[in-house]
């Protein structure tokens, strides 16, 4: 399951999903797609990959989908998935 969760996390484009949903909260894939600079097919593959994780659930409002980090998480998957934000944001403000 943890190799799941970071393999997930591995790719830049998930990872930058799971740091707006973790700051901001549940999305939209509207709001996504301008944001990550990505087509909504493009968007849609890497929700359904961080879906199958565990990692995020979606709900439908009329005809948009909107994301948010699953509130299920085990304490400790929810450990990792802080410890791999904080990491992520230190790595962001060191370069710029």
């Amino acid at each position: 399951m943890v190799v799941d969760i970071l393999a997930a996390l591995g790719e830049p484009t998930r990872l930058a999903v799971m740091q707006l949903l973790w700051e901001e909260g549940e999305l939209c894939a509207c709001q996504l797609i301008p944001r990550l600079d990505a087509t909504q097919s493009r968007v849609s593959r890497h929700m359904q990959v961080l879906k199958q994780a565990g990692l995020v659930t979606d709900r439908r409002d009329a005809q948009r989908v909107l994301y948010s980090i699953n509130p299920t998480l085990a304490p400790e998957v929810r450990d990792i998935l802080g410890s791999v934000m904080a990491a992520a944001g230190a790595a962001e403000r060191r370069v710029a």
